[in-house]
């Protein structure tokens, strides 16, 4: 009895019940609702359970006793209360509290007249640890729910923090452990299997829980760290530390390894890559680069890397880029719904930011069916006047997006430039023919030069890799592998070996979302453009 209670719960100690007694044992509220049943054969006949219970309950609870049995002339019914378990905690919800107090689940058992010596005994016997078993059951449902209560918590501040709504997440974050920190490394840490959770209690001890951890609402296999940057903000932790509310918190000891390398090298079979320093409130960007840099890991002994120097499109466009990403989304931010159940512009500006990062898995990202993000993407491409489906398009709605989301950007001075625009990519919108003209700036076409340097610098890696061919012929065919092995005559395994190679000399994630797939897009026009003039 004790050996099932300790390694099946009330399942297996039921399924043994019922065998000893020949015919069926359930654990039943005072009104007859089974909560936990189970038969001697899947056939067993048995007389009417719930009648028999309620009946018995009553009795049980108007005679005060501690046992009560029914004869029904083919079957006796044994009932023995589990004492201290009112039916509220239950999950299936909170029974009548009216047949006695406090109202308890019984177990109840039906046997073949008549009754075996020594089975009312054992049922007394049994209800100790049956109660027990029921008791940690519940008590781990319990915590189940309010550990998917906190992540989900935290998976909402993470939307909100990529989203820009940065006092929204501190004020939400408040009330979980420990404060969001600013400014912040972002780190994603790729597991093998179902290990996420073991990954993070490694985390919370590698840097004594400073870390705000997320599990990733896309890939099942990544968890999100956002971790302090900096000296200044360990020494402000540590005396957070010192707090009630921080109490079980500490500062690594100094001169430990940071973090990220600690997992890479106590977690024998995870990949971990790593951001910039960037503020809190770019976090954002700061996941992109980590995702990047998760790319180039993969490829490495160490499986781990961190982002290389590379400056955002967004802080090179200049005051001319930043006006003509107001005028390209000012259909979107002025939107009004004309129904209350529509979604409205901020909603809209979640919608495209996800779907431009992940992609498909937007859906997972922002929990909507895939036929309500394809209504968003839709609405959101009438209203820009743009075609969703064209790589061009959306690179240009990224950089727009991005350059609306980064605060006061250090922004290279205007340089006035007489020569004449160039025309825009042919089949493309016009509502971002200024993108052009944004591309043609010298600082954006430094930018560009050295996105492309690693591929198009290199006189003796292109030959071998075919590097610019199958840029140009993935790019071209809008991002799809099928496509442009086609068009390259080579197999889709093939490509995709290219692209992976690619990626490690890019030290950018190509194949998988969040892709740099609209930062080389936007570096090979900026490219022709350029040649274009000369």
């Amino acid at each position: 009895m004790h050996r099932l209670a300790r390694t099946g719960g009330t399942a297996e100690l039921l399924r043994w019940l019922a065998g000893r007694a020949e015919g069926w044992a359930g654990i039943v509220g005072p009104d007859g609702t089974v909560l936990h049943a189970a038969a001697r054969t899947a056939g067993a006949m048995v007389p009417d359970v719930a009648g028999l219970v309620a009946e018995s309950a009553n009795a049980l609870a108007e005679r005060g006793v501690q046992a009560y049995s029914v004869d029904t002339g083919e079957h006796t019914a044994l009932l023995f209360p589990l004492g201290g378990f009112p039916l509220s905690v239950f999950p299936q919800g909170v029974f009548p509290q009216g047949v006695g107090d406090p109202a308890v689940p019984v177990l109840a058992v039906v046997t073949p007249r008549p009754v075996a010596a020594g089975l009312s005994t054992l049922l007394a016997d049994v209800v100790l640890p049956l109660s027990l078993c029921l008791q940690a059951e519940i008590l781990e449902r319990k915590r189940r729910r309010v550990d998917l209560a906190e992540s989900r918590g935290r998976e909402a501040v993470l939307h909100l923090l990529m989203t820009g709504q940065l006092s929204i997440a501190q004020q939400v974050a408040g009330a979980l452990r420990p404060r969001l920190p600013d400014p912040v490394r972002v780190c994603v840490v790729e597991c093998s299997g179902d290990d996420r959770d073991e990954v993070a209690r490694v985390c919370v001890d590698a840097d004594g829980g400073r870390s705000w951890i997320v599990r990733c609402p896309v890939y099942a296999r990544h968890l999100i760290l956002v971790m302090p940057a900096g000296d200044a903000e360990d020494a402000e932790d540590a005396e957070d530390a010192r707090d009630a509310e921080d109490a079980e918190e500490k500062a690594p000891e100094p001169g430990a390894a940071p973090t990220d390398e600690t997992v890479a090298a106590r977690v024998g079979d995870c990949v971990v890559g790593v951001s910039e320093p960037v503020p809190l409130a770019d976090t954002a960007t700061g996941y992109r680069q980590a995702f990047h840099a998760l790319a180039v890991a993969r490829e490495l002994p160490t499986r781990h890397a961190r982002f290389g120097v590379s400056p955002d499109p967004a802080l090179v466009v200049g005051p001319a880029g930043r006006r003509w990403a107001d005028e390209l989304l000012n259909p979107l931010l002025t939107h009004v719904p004309r129904r209350a159940q529509d979604p409205g512009s901020q909603e809209l500006l979640a919608t495209a930011t996800s779907w431009l990062a992940f992609s498909s898995h937007a859906t997972d990202h922002l929990k909507v069916h895939r036929n309500t993000l394809a209504a968003r993407l839709r609405l959101i491409g009438d209203l820009l006047g743009l075609n969703l489906h064209r790589l061009a398009d959306q690179a240009a709605l990224d950089l727009a997006l991005r350059v609306r989301a980064t605060p006061a950007p250090a922004c290279t001075p205007e340089v006035p430039s007489s020569a004449p625009p160039v025309p825009y990519v042919s089949g493309t919108s016009t509502s971002v023919d200024g993108l052009d003209a944004i591309l043609c700036r010298p600082a954006v076409r430094d930018w560009a030069d050295q996105q492309l340097a690693p591929v198009l610098g290199d006189q003796q890696l292109a030959p071998v890799l075919g590097a610019e061919e199958t840029l140009r012929t993935w790019l071209r065919c809008e991002g799809r592998l099928g496509p442009a092995a086609a068009e390259l005559g080579i197999s889709v395994p093939g490509a995709r070996k290219r692209l992976t190679r690619l990626e490690t000399v890019l030290q950018r994630s190509l194949l998988r979302p969040p892709s740099a797939r609209y930062d080389l897009w936007l570096a090979l026009r900026s490219r022709d453009l350029a040649a274009a003039r000369q």
